[in-house]
């Protein structure tokens, strides 16, 4: 299955151009690697969402075509949730 519907039938992400959008960002991972909207999703496969300042790591556990809100969830198990640090902008200073 294409990764941007994956997200948007399990609802990890709510609309289909949503998830494609953020894809062609470089925003999302397949097993370590930068994935495409029409990258092919498997059973066993970690995905890495970035949302903002929080990486969402699941594992897709099963592939449905459809799915109810109800069985949505059972469609990826999340492993972790990390909260990315602020990086504060260096101050340059001019005296010299």
């Amino acid at each position: 299955m294409r990764l941007d519907k994956f997200l948007k039938v399990s609802r990890l992400i709510k609309r289909r151009t949503l998830a494609k959008e953020v894809a062609v960002q470089g925003r999302i991972t397949i097993n370590d690697k930068v994935a495409k909207a029409s990258s092919t999703v498997k059973v066993g496969d970690e995905l890495a969402i970035r949302f903002g300042q929080k990486i969402v790591t699941a594992r897709v556990e099963e592939i449905r075509e459809t799915s109810r809100k109800d069985d949505a969830a059972n469609m990826f198990t999340i492993l972790k949730e990390e909260r990315l640090e602020q990086i504060e902008p260096e101050f340059i200073d001019d005296e010299e």
